[in-house]
């Protein structure tokens, strides 16, 4: 593939709903154009852009694409990204890296859930669109009555160029000037409204639909040639924020002359090829071996092979142009979202914004010892899809994956199995309870024990009581009646011993313990004597301290529309959360305030998106550790003393 120069490139995401045809689409285009000679079928498995073995067996995107299209004079980057929302983080990394989207819709469905996430996203981003109703050779499809949808949700600024009259309004609409001209003669001059018009959807003021049968190659053409006409070069977009070496805020202008700087926006681990990483150039050029600076990693980065890909087929890139994407192989320390530039000038970008994973599930291998593979199976599976997090929870010992939805763990644990040989389960997360003590307590842990030799003599008497830190120790002994080179072992005891509760094995927080008595040996005494001894002694004493159990609760951000509010805060309820406030929203819907306890809210993300379908999001985070309800916590304790009896 031939090198573009910057005003010839054009770089557009493709959004919308799972099923409304943007991979189609970009099939379309290329057979159009003649760079294919027969369009590959998402069903058949074979597109351009859908290659994963993962994508082609399941028949739907997983990954955004990069599919360059070469038309005319021009070449347009298309970045086809995944419409299921479970892969919103492809979604994020996309978007940084065009200067336009275009928003499919389905025809025969209209206005969908996909549809308005997409323009919230434009929306966000300030990001030009167009409209491209596909798929309308279905059989009682209303293009017109789909036009007027678009319209009622969007508003008036959605038109298409059919209808000039109400576009020209539009237009006039974006400029005072135009506007004044608009009043005083009716209309604009040719002149004016393809100046407007430009100037408008580059703005977001203006939004353009298009119609088109992809399958068919019905309505391409038009579509390619209003990219070419409509969508910003990226030479004409704004300058991007950036920090300076010293970290004051700046921008960066996409200046074909300027220094070298580019971010990368996605990552793939290839079997054949190693780690691929997907970069734009904001300012400057990259030419094939030169050296880079990393400059999250603060390391120089070869830029040995780099090329221009399409699907998966690579094309040799010997220079990159400001505003265009290519590959670079194999790259040291380069992670999505790092920004590369001159070693002599460096700026930083903002990181991809990946939304927050709110499904939470726990992670074993079906086979014993198994653990190191799947941890090194996630942490390169991570460096394609940062939007998913792996934990590893010391309290529980489980290895939690929290991600976007059920769809992503699922893809997630097939690409362990295909490419890391590793089959997994998922199985309910344990919560991380906590134990602690409402009441006072004074008693003896006694050891003593004779053996063929030396005996084993360890004696203590320990108060315990509630205490503001996690734990804490001290001693207040006299005479000699535990020799001071065993407090140590005393301490030690009970720090191991708080780790295990009496009540449900968890760990045991806001104690105090005070060593003020006790007896020895000299014989039989040791650092092991009155280290069980002290064990005994927290068992005594969480026995008759009245001990209770404590569970993590979140505090929860929902943001719903409106009509499901009645729903969510039913829902709530039921999982013993509570109402703190209601927020309304400048784009429409609410802000719900909660908190509730985690044990509820494990799959949250799945019952949110049923109840609201798909509508409504939610973020949470650790607030506070507070006492388990006695009917709740009665269970617990049984399943917990059951387990330990079947043991």
């Amino acid at each position: 593939m031939k090198g573009y120069s910057s005003d010839q490139i054009r770089n557009v995401v493709l959004l919308g709903h799972g099923g409304s045809g943007k991979t189609t689409i970009v099939e379309s285009s290329l057979a159009k154009t003649g760079a294919v000679s027969r369009m590959g079928r998402v069903e058949d498995g074979n597109t351009i852009s859908d290659y994963e073995k993962t994508e082609i067996d399941k028949g739907y995107s997983i990954a955004a694409t990069v599919v360059p299209v070469e038309y005319g004079k021009n070449k347009i980057n298309f970045i086809d990204a995944p419409g299921f929302f479970d892969f919103a983080g492809e979604v994020a990394g996309a978007v940084r890296a065009a200067e336009a989207a275009v928003v499919v819709v389905d025809a025969s469905a209209g206005v969908q859930v996909g549809t308005e996430k997409a323009w919230d996203i434009c929306r966000k981003f300030s990001l030009p669109r167009l409209f491209l109703i596909n798929k309308t050779d279905k059989e009682n499809v209303d293009v017109a009555q789909v036009m007027a949808d678009l319209k009622a949700k969007f508003g008036a600024s959605v038109a298409s160029l059919d209808d000039r009259d109400e576009l020209m309004e539009a237009v006039a609409g974006t400029d005072e000037e135009l506007l004044d001209k608009y009043l005083e003669e009716g209309e604009l001059p040719e002149a004016d409204f393809v100046r407007g018009l430009a100037a408008g959807i580059a703005a977001g003021d203006v939004v353009l639909v298009y119609k088109a049968c992809a399958t068919k190659q019905e309505g391409i053409t038009e579509f390619l040639d209003a990219i070419v006409k409509y969508v910003p070069a990226p030479t004409e977009r704004a300058p991007y924020p950036a920090r300076d070496a010293s970290g004051s805020e700046i921008t960066v202008a996409p200046d074909p002359a300027g220094p070298l700087a580019a971010f990368i926006f996605k990552t793939i681990s290839d079997p054949q090829s190693g780690k691929i990483s997907f970069i734009k150039v904001v300012s400057g050029k990259v030419t094939k071996g030169v050296e880079v600076y990393n400059v999250n990693a603060e390391k120089p980065e070869k830029l040995g092979a780099i090329s221009f890909m399409r699907g998966k087929t690579q094309s040799e890139a010997p220079e990159v142009a400001t505003g265009d994407i290519f590959a670079a192989a194999k790259l040291q320390f380069a992670h999505t979202g790092d920004t590369l530039t001159d070693k002599s000038k460096t700026v930083k970008f903002p990181p991809v914004e990946f939304p927050e994973p709110t499904l939470i599930t726990a992670i074993v291998p079906r086979a014993k010892g198994e653990e190191e593979k799947i941890g090194n199976g996630l942490t390169k599976l991570r460096d394609e899809d940062p939007s998913f997090e792996v934990e590893h929870n010391a309290e529980t010992g489980q290895i939690l994956l929290k991600g976007q939805g059920e769809i992503q763990i699922g893809v997630i644990t097939t690409k362990l199995k295909e490419r890391f040989k590793v089959e997994v389960d998922l199985v309910e997360p344990k919560v991380p309870y906590r134990e602690t003590i409402r009441g006072t307590a004074d008693v003896q842990g006694k050891h003593k024990k004779q053996t063929g030799g030396a005996g084993q003599y360890g004696d203590v008497h320990i108060r315990f009581s509630p205490s503001a830190e996690e734990f804490e120790f001290s001693e207040e002994l006299f005479g000699g009646s535990v020799p001071k080179q065993y407090v140590p072992a005393v301490e030690k005891g009970l720090k191991e011993s708080v780790q295990k509760g009496p009540l449900s094995g968890s760990k045991v927080v806001n104690i105090k313990a005070v060593l003020y008595d006790g007896s020895y040996h000299d014989v039989d005494s040791s650092e092991m004597a009155f280290k069980v001894a002290a064990a005994l002694a927290f068992r005594k004493g969480m026995e008759e301290a009245r001990p209770i159990l404590l569970e993590p609760v979140q505090h929860v951000e929902i943001l719903v529309p409106d009509e499901y509010m009645g729903d969510v805060m039913g829902d709530m309820n039921k999982r013993r959360g509570k109402i703190l406030g209601m927020e309304p929203q400048a784009g429409g819907g609410q802000k719900l305030v909660a908190e509730a306890p985690l044990a509820e809210l494990f799959k949250y993300a799945i019952n949110l998106r049923s109840m609201t379908q798909a509508r409504g999001s939610f973020t949470m985070r650790f607030e506070r550790y507070e006492e388990v309800p006695a009917n709740i916590a009665q269970k617990i304790i049984a399943n917990y003393k059951s387990g330990q009896e079947s043991d």
